[in-house]
């Protein structure tokens, strides 16, 4: 019964870029722009959540958040409500990367919902008056507190989705970097977190993981037995971009983990019992986009998962 679920869609399961990228002519992106079997199209990185179908939350508003709205008919205005209305009553955002934030600027016209976010990332929006379309007087900026469960509302209804926020390993963004000398590039706690989310009625519950540099250990603790997790599906090899002559940087640098070696995703998980495991927020340049490759036979034979556009959970 889908009114008994908490239902999980997946808008756009790419990295900042999309697939394929605007400017990109590697060669998985070519590979998807001719429409070459065995590679699909992929928007970037936002899940949409629901406890029951009726008020939903998004998990990050990508650049292409406009296009997966009209996509996702879930998403739509409901046809008996008033002329403006919307069932998308929350966004949290996990950090302040472009490809996270910048949909919230689609969500202007004074329609009423709440933003989630760590302090950190909300000051980057503070910063820039552009998300001042999201008026402040309808859209309030709700901080999360990390390791402190919030119970989700809007507009005083309760969307009975309770979220934990917890720091994961990871990096501020590239367009904060300026002037940071630190080795980490001057990253904190708060810049990238990870969510466990939970249903309130069912209290059946996953996490999202959309941005990892590591599995530490608390990460590792936190996560062993989790019945769904979504992970940083960014790269398979750290030097991949590197190697096919895309970018002069590796997924260490980005402040992302990679999926291959021996401290890469798979391996980490391995020891974990994690039920259900999802890669998103995948890179133009991971082999695993091609259906056919090495590489996604490997990480479907580990038990993985690599997302898509559209895809749907219940939980």
């Amino acid at each position: 019964n889908r009114n008994r679920s908490m239902i999980i869609k997946i808008l756009g399961a790419a990295a900042g870029g999309g697939f394929p990228q605007w400017n990109c002519n590697g060669i998985h992106s070519a590979n998807v722009r001719t429409g070459k079997a065995g590679y699909r199209a992929r928007t970037q990185s936002s899940l949409a959540i629901s406890a029951g179908g009726k008020n939903w939350v998004l998990l990050n508003a990508s650049p292409d958040l406009r296009q997966q709205i009209a996509d996702n008919s879930e998403l739509h205005p409901d046809k008996n409500g008033p002329l403006r209305n919307s069932p998308i009553k929350a966004v949290v955002v996990t950090n302040a990367d472009v490809d996270h934030i910048i949909g919230l600027i689609n969500l202007r016209e004074r329609q009423p919902f709440a933003i989630y976010g760590s302090e950190r990332v909300l000051a980057t929006l503070n910063a820039n008056s552009i998300f001042n379309v999201c008026a402040p007087d309808v859209v309030p900026r709700i901080p999360l507190a990390l390791d402190m469960p919030v119970r989700l509302s809007s507009a005083g209804t309760d969307l009975g989705i309770t979220i934990e926020p917890f720091a994961v390993p990871g990096k501020i963004a590239l367009f904060l970097e300026q002037g940071s000398a630190s080795a980490n590039y001057g990253s904190r706690d708060g810049d990238t977190i990870g969510l466990e989310i939970k249903d309130d009625k069912t209290g059946k519950s996953f996490f999202y993981v959309p941005g990892c540099a590591e599995v530490d250990a608390p990460l590792a603790a936190r996560i062993k037995g989790a019945e769904l997790i979504f992970f940083d599906g960014t790269l398979y090899t750290d030097d991949e971009m590197l190697t096919q002559g895309l970018l002069n940087k590796t997924g260490k640098r980005m402040g992302h983990i990679s999926m291959s070696g021996s401290d890469g995703s798979v391996a980490a998980f391995e020891p974990l019992n994690v039920k259900r495991r999802i890669y998103v927020h995948i890179n133009n340049s991971n082999p695993v986009l091609d259906e056919g490759s090495k590489e996604r036979k490997h990480v479907e034979a580990a038990g993985w998962e690599v997302g898509y556009d559209g895809m749907e959970i219940r939980l």
